[in-house]
C-alpha cells in the first residue's frame, strides 16, 4: 500500500487510486465538479487542483488535476497552497458567472452540491454585472424537470445517461458556454434509468419532477432506510416523508446491490402509497353486494371474531410482496398445513426450483454489483432491463470491464474514464443474450438469439455439451441455435469469472436448471462461475422458503370456510373464473391489503395494512439476502403493520395458544425458532449504543422545521412523537447525532457535504463498504456439490394449426408491476394494451385490431410489432392493465373480425 504525503503529513492509502479518491477517503475536503466514483475522471471542471511537489525539497511544485493524478508511492501535494485555494477559487466564479441567483426557489436548495462546493471554496461575492446566458427548457416527461440555465457543464449527466446507462436521447448540443444539455426535442427520457440524472446532476437543471408536485424542502423531510418493493433485487432506499405523505425516494448506497444507482420504477413508484386505491380504514364488503362500509378497527375485529366463531376450515394466502413477518403471521394463524402461496403454478414451481439451486446447486449466486464484475456473461430466457432492471444497468458494465483489463497493458488507470472509454469503443463485450424477442439490452450483446420457448432449452444443451467437448469443430452456421451455443460456450471457457443469468419470466422452471447447469460445467473447469436468478417480486423468495402449499392446491380442495388472503391479487396468479368460482364457495372472505384490487372487491371484509414504507419488515432478495426496512412515517389511517392485523385476529378468535408479540425483532425470533433457515435475521436490527436518554437515533435532519406549525389548524401543542417499539429510530429530529451504524443511516449528510456525495464520508474507501460491512444476511448458500445440475431435455414444440400461436409473456418495467401501476408517473410510461407479433408474422402489420380466443377468452387486441419474435409466437403483455389476465402456457387462435 503507498504512502503519500498531504501537507507534510504521511497516509496509508489503497493502490490504485487517484488524488482526489485517495484525499476523500482519507477525509479531506476537496471540491469537485465532474468526478463521480462510478463513473470516473475526465477532468472536465479543473476543480479539483492541487499543488504537487517534486519531493521534500521542491518548494515550488505545480497545480495539477487531482482526478487524473496517479496516487503513487512518494506523491506529495498540498491542498491548502495558497496557489491551489485560488485556483479552485478562480474556477468555482467562472462556472458561477451564468447560474442564476435562485437557490432559494430551487429544488436542489438545501442538498445541492454546487452550494457545498462554492461554501467549500470561499466564493461569495459576484463580480460579473454582464447579462446570463439564457436558454429554454425542455419537458422530459413526467420524472424529470428541466432547468437547462442553472447548468455548469460538468458533462456528468451525459456521460452517465450515455456512457454508463446506454441511452441516446440525451445529448450535448452547442458549444463553448452555450453548451445544451437535453433531447433534439420535448419528449420523455427513454432511458430505464434516467432518474439517476436527479443524483447525478451536482445544480439544479435535472430534479424529481414527482418530488416538485410537493413543494417540500429536503431537510424537512422525515427519512428511514428502506427496500425498494418493485422486484426482487432488494435495492436500498431513502424514503423521504412529509405532511403524512410520501414525497420521494432516494438511492441508498449499498456496496453489493444497487450501489449508486437505482431503475426508474424504485425511484418513482412510491407515489402508490399516496394514490386514489389506497385503503386507510376497515371495509365491510360483502362481495361488493352493497357499497362498502368503513369500520373502525374494533368493529372489524369483531365482525372476524363473529365469522370465525362457527370453526370450520380456515386457509391463509401468503403474498410475494408482504414482509416475512406478515406471511408468518399468516402461516401461524392459519397453521402451517394451511399456508399456501399465493403464486401461479408456473411461479411457484420455478421458484422451488430457484431454492433448491441456491441451497444445493454447485455454484454461488452473484450479487447484482459482483455480476458486473464478470469478464463474460449467457442471459437465458430473460429481459433483464424489464424484468431487473438494476442487472442490466451493470451487464452494461461488461465493455468497461473488458476495456479496464485491455487499459492495464497500456499502464492506463481504470479510473481514467477518458482513456478507459476510448478502448471500450473498439469491441464489444462477451455478452451474450437468449430469448423469445429482442431485448433492450441486444445493443450490448456480442451475440443474440432470438427463438422460441423450446429452441431456449435446446440451445442451453447445446452449450452444456460444447462446455463438456470444449475441442470440438464449431459447427455449421446453417444451425443458429447450434452455432451461437458453440460460440457462447467457447468464451465462456476463456473467461475467468463467468455468469449466467436466468428468471422466472418465461414461466419455465428447466431454464433455471439448464442456466445452473451451464455454471455448473463451467466451475467444474475451473472457472469461478456465479449463477444469478431473477425472481419477480420483492419477497419471491422469502415466501417459498416457507415452504408454503400450491394455491391450485387450495382451489382444487373445494370451498373453504373462511379465506385470508394477505396483501394478493389472486386474479394476477390464476384463471379469473377459476378465482371468481373459488371465493364464491368460500362462507367468508377477508383481504388485507393497502391497495384496492379484483380481490378485495370479492371480500367480506378488508383490513387496511401498512405499505412498506409504513412499516418495518424483512424481506429476501433474488440472491438469498435478508434485508430489514424500517418505517418512514405512521401508517396512514386506521391501517396497520399486517403482522400486527393478524396477531389482533388471532387474539379476537380467542388464540390463548398464541404468544402476544410486542415488536418486529419478537416475531423473527419466532419466526427462525419455526422454520431454523430464517435464523439469520434475528442478526439485523443493529445493537445501538448512544449516549442519549431516549436510546433512538433521529428519522428527521436537525433542520427539520415547522413541527408545530404543520399541525395550527388542529392544536397549537406539539404532540408526543409516535412510539415505534420495531426500530432504534425516533419519530424526531432528537436523538444521537454522531456516527451512524450502517443499516440505521438516515440520510446522507456530513458538515459541509449536505448532497448524495456526502456518502464518501461513511465509506472506508471510494466506492467500498459502508463503515466496514454492508447489511443484510445471506439465508442460503450452495452446498458446492461436484455434479453440475442436469435439466430435462428440451421439450417438443406444440404444434400448431393455421391461425394458432404460442403465447409467450412480454414484460414491462413501466406497466407489468403491481404497485407502480398504482403510481400517475409510472402509469403514464406504461404502454397501451397490445399484442406483440414479430415482423415476419405474415398475418397482422403494426396497430391491427385482431380478434383472439384463448380458451373461453375472446378479446380483441391491437397488434404491435415486436423485434426478433419469431413466427408462431405472439407476445402477452403480463401485467399490463388492460390486458385480460391470462394463465401460460397458452395458445391463441385468431377468429374472424
Amino acid at each position: 500500500m503507498p504512502t503519500i504525503y498531504i501537507d507534510n503529513q504521511p497516509y496509508t492509502i489503497a493502490a490504485g487510486q487517484n488524488l482526489l479518491q485517495a484525499c476523500l477517503a482519507l477525509g479531506f475536503d476537496l471540491p469537485y465538479f465532474c468526478w463521480h466514483p462510478a463513473l470516473g475522471s475526465v477532468g472536465a471542471c479543473r476543480q479539483c487542483a492541487v499543488k504537487r511537489f517534486k519531493d521534500d525539497k521542491d518548494t515550488r511544485g505545480e497545480l495539477v488535476m487531482a482526478c487524473l493524478t496517479p496516487a503513487d508511492e512518494g506523491t506529495r501535494i498540498a491542498i491548502n497552497d495558497p496557489e491551489a485555494v485560488q485556483f479552485r477559487a478562480g474556477v468555482i466564479e467562472w462556472l458561477m458567472l451564468n447560474h442564476p441567483h435562485d437557490c432559494p426557489v430551487c429544488d436542489e436548495g438545501g442538498e445541492c452540491h454546487l452550494q457545498d462546493m462554492t461554501v467549500m471554496s470561499g466564493h461569495t461575492y459576484r463580480r460579473n454585472r454582464f447579462p446570463k446566458r439564457t436558454h429554454r427548457n425542455q419537458d422530459l416527461g413526467p420524472f424529470i424537470n428541466h432547468e437547462m440555465n442553472r447548468c455548469i457543464q460538468c458533462y456528468r449527466c451525459v456521460r452517465f445517461y450515455h456512457d454508463y446507462a446506454g441511452g441516446t436521447d440525451l445529448n450535448v448540443f452547442a458549444s463553448r458556454d452555450h453548451l445544451y444539455f437535453g433531447r433534439f426535442e420535448d419528449g420523455a427520457l427513454a432511458s430505464e434509468f434516467s432518474g439517476n440524472l436527479v443524483e447525478i446532476c451536482p445544480t439544479g437543471v435535472f430534479t424529481d419532477r414527482t418530488f416538485k408536485q410537493h413543494s417540500s424542502r429536503k431537510w424537512d423531510l422525515q427519512t428511514a432506510p428502506s427496500i425498494c418493493p418493485h422486484c426482487g433485487l432488494g435495492c436500498n432506499t431513502l424514503p423521504g416523508e412529509r405532511y403524512g405523505e410520501l414525497r420521494r425516494v432516494r438511492n441508498r448506497y449499498h456496496h453489493q446491490i444497487n450501489g449508486y444507482f437505482l431503475c426508474d420504477r424504485g425511484r418513482f413508484g412510491y407515489e402508490h402509497a399516496n394514490g386514489d386505491r389506497r385503503i386507510r380504514q376497515p371495509l365491510h364488503v360483502q362481495r361488493g353486494k352493497v357499497p362498502a362500509t368503513p369500520l373502525t378497527a374494533e368493529a372489524a375485529l369483531g365482525e372476524w371474531a363473529a365469522m370465525t366463531r362457527a370453526g370450520g376450515r380456515l386457509i391463509g394466502i401468503g403474498s410475494p410482496r408482504a414482509s416475512l413477518e406478515a406471511n408468518f403471521a399468516l402461516r401461524r394463524l392459519v397453521g402451517a398445513e394451511n399456508f399456501y402461496a399465493g403464486l401461479s403454478a408456473a411461479e411457484q414451481a420455478g421458484l422451488s426450483a430457484v431454492c433448491a439451486l441456491l441451497t444445493d446447486g454447485p455454484v454461488p449466486s452473484a450479487t447484482l454489483q459482483g455480476a458486473g464484475l464478470s469478464d463474460a456473461a449467457l442471459v437465458l430466457g430473460e429481459d433483464v432491463t424489464q424484468t431487473a432492471p438494476l442487472l442490466a444497468l451493470n451487464l452494461r458494465r461488461l465493455r468497461y470491464r473488458k476495456a479496464a483489463v485491455m487499459a492495464a497493458g497500456f499502464q492506463l488507470p481504470a479510473w481514467n474514464d477518458a482513456g478507459v472509454r476510448e478502448l471500450a469503443q473498439l469491441n464489444l463485450p462477451n455478452l451474450f443474450i437468449a430469448a423469445t424477442h429482442a431485448t433492450r439490452l441486444d445493443d450490448e450483446a456480442f451475440g443474440t438469439l432470438h427463438v422460441p420457448p423450446a429452441e431456449l432449452l435446446r440451445f442451453a444443451a447445446a452449450v452444456v455439451a460444447a462446455l463438456d467437448v470444449p475441442e470440438a469443430p464449431e459447427p455449421d452456421k446453417g444451425d443458429a441455435v447450434a452455432a451461437m451455443a458453440w460460440q457462447t460456450a467457447q468464451a465462456l471457457l476463456k473467461a475467468q469469472r463467468p455468469l449466467v443469468v436466468a428468471g422466472l419470466a418465461e414461466g419455465e422452471p428447466a431454464l433455471v436448471r439448464a442456466a445452473a447447469a451451464i455454471a455448473g460445467r463451467l466451475k467444474a473447469k475451473g472457472r469461478a462461475a456465479e449463477l444469478f436468478v431473477c425472481v419477480p417480486e420483492a419477497n419471491s423468495l422469502g415466501l417459498a422458503l416457507m415452504q408454503p402449499k400450491e394455491l391450485a392446491a387450495a382451489m382444487a380442495q373445494g370451498p373453504a370456510e373462511t379465506v385470508v388472503v394477505l396483501e394478493n391479487d389472486l386474479f394476477r396468479r390464476a384463471a379469473p373464473s377459476a378465482v371468481t368460482a373459488w371465493l364464491a364457495q368460500a362462507r367468508q372472505v377477508v383481504v388485507l391489503d393497502h391497495l384496492a384490487t379484483q380481490t378485495t372487491a370479492l371480500a367480506d371484509l378488508v383490513l387496511p395494512t401498512a405499505v412498506a414504507a409504513e412499516t418495518a419488515g424483512t424481506w429476501v432478495n433474488n440472491e438469498g439476502r435478508s434485508q430489514r426496512a424500517f418505517a418512514v412515517m405512521v401508517p396512514s389511517g386506521a391501517a396497520r403493520p399486517a403482522w400486527r392485523w393478524l396477531q389482533a385476529m388471532a387474539l379476537a378468535m380467542g388464540r390463548v395458544d398464541l404468544k402476544a408479540w410486542q415488536s418486529i425483532d419478537e416475531v423473527a425470533a419466532e419466526l427462525a425458532k419455526a422454520l431454523p433457515c430464517f435464523q439469520p435475521i434475528t442478526e439485523l436490527t443493529p445493537a445501538v449504543t448512544v449516549p442519549t436518554s431516549s436510546g433512538h437515533l433521529p428519522r428527521q435532519s436537525h433542520r427539520y422545521s415547522g413541527r408545530t406549525a404543520m399541525r395550527a389548524h388542529l392544536d397549537v401543542h406539539e404532540p408526543k412523537p409516535p412510539a415505534d417499539a420495531d426500530a432504534p429510530l425516533a419519530f424526531s429530529m432528537e436523538g444521537f447525532d454522531g456516527p451512524q451504524p450502517p443499516g440505521l443511516t438516515t440520510r446522507d449528510w456530513a458538515p459541509g457535504w449536505n448532497s448524495e456525495q456526502a456518502q464518501h464520508k461513511f465509506q472506508g474507501e471510494i466506492a467500498g463498504l459502508i463503515e466496514t460491512h454492508d447489511t443484510g444476511r445471506r439465508l442460503v448458500s450452495p452446498a458446492g456439490k461436484a455434479l453440475p445440475v442436469e435439466f430435462s431435455p428440451p421439450a417438443q414444440a406444440k404444434h400448431l394449426s393455421p391461425g394458432e400461436f404460442q403465447l409467450v409473456p412480454l414484460h414491462h418495467i413501466f406497466g407489468s408491476e403491481e404497485l407502480s401501476m398504482a403510481a400517475p408517473a409510472v402509469a403514464q410510461r406504461a404502454p397501451q394494451p397490445y399484442v406483440g407479433l414479430g415482423p415476419d408474422n405474415g398475418f397482422a402489420v403494426d396497430g391491427q385490431a385482431i380478434w383472439l380466443r384463448i380458451g373461453e377468452l375472446l378479446t380483441e387486441q391491437i397488434v404491435r410489432i415486436v423485434s426478433g419474435l419469431s413466427p408462431g409466437l405472439l407476445g402477452w403483455p403480463m401485467g399490463l392493465p388492460g390486458m385480460p389476465p391470462i394463465v401460460l402456457p397458452a395458445v391463441a387462435k385468431v377468429e374472424p373480425s
